[in-house]
């Protein structure tokens, strides 16, 4: 798979600065913790070949809880369900590429961020007339497609169009995949999707997609935990270990480069 786009941004996808410093861990003494993904969300969360859930996400939450002394069970929910099941305590802590807004941080609580993101046009591979946001925004015959509820969502509303979230220039869909899938039939123009997501969708289908323009944000992720959770704090504290021991780099290679390539 050609990555050459992505290791060119690669510096984007450096760990981001946490505020704690590596310290003796909380021991949780064998504690659950019930987590829950999407699995849709290449490389952070997606089923591996054997159906099994992979991605940065699962090994980031999974090697806390380890050094937290703690044990992790997984579960699957949609997305537009996710952070109200969090919320609400149904579970304990969510993974789906969570950008940290501070409109969701008057319902959740998230950990300090993991990772930053770029967020790009994704197109069919013959489209000429996307060049960047402003090209887009200017000509009413472009529309989005766009998972409704997502950080690609709210950017295209917001970054690029009118701020109307009615905006019949984005067309929502149940997930991103199908949305990908709308830009390829014509249905659509374009998706905002980081440059992992959007090397995976190019290298899956030859010549159907590229990316187009320049970055049009960057994006800081976290995981959900229910207000007031407990965790907050020991998995802020292990999430500073794993950026100083150079551990959440490493993984952030693998997942947005070196998996890609394989």
């Amino acid at each position: 798979m050609r990555i050459t786009s992505l290791l060119l941004a690669g510096a984007a996808l450096a760990a981001f600065a946490l505020p704690a410093t590596a310290q003796d861990l909380p021991d949780l003494e064998g504690r659950v913790i019930q987590a829950v993904t999407e699995n849709a969300y290449y490389p952070l969360n997606f089923a591996g070949p054997d159906g099994q859930g992979i991605g940065l996400e699962y090994d980031v939450i999974n090697e806390v809880a380890r050094r937290l002394n703690a044990t992790v069970e997984w579960d699957l929910t949609a997305w537009d369900v996710m952070i109200e099941s969090v919320r609400t305590g149904q579970f304990d802590i969510g993974a789906d590429g969570i950008t940290i807004t501070e409109e969701r941080e008057e319902q959740i609580d998230f950990t300090d961020p993991f990772i930053t993101v770029e967020q790009y046009f994704l197109v069919r591979a013959d489209e000429e007339r996307i060049a960047g946001p402003q090209s887009f925004a200017e000509n009413t015959d472009l529309l989005f497609g766009a998972q409704a509820g997502t950080s690609s969502f709210y950017t295209a509303i917001y970054d690029v169009l009118d701020g109307d979230e009615a905006n019949p220039r984005v067309k929502t869909f149940d997930s991103f995949g199908a949305a990908v899938q709308a830009v390829k039939s014509g249905d659509v123009d374009a998706v905002i999707a980081d440059q992992a997501a959007s090397a995976g969708y190019i290298g899956a289908d030859p010549g159907s997609f590229k990316q187009a323009g320049e970055a049009i944000k960057s994006d800081p992720f976290g995981f959900i935990l229910t207000p007031g959770s407990d965790l907050v704090e020991p998995i802020n504290a292990a999430l500073a270990q794993l950026r100083e021991e150079g551990w959440l780099d490493e993984r952030i290679n693998y997942w947005f480069f070196e998996y890609a390539a394989e």
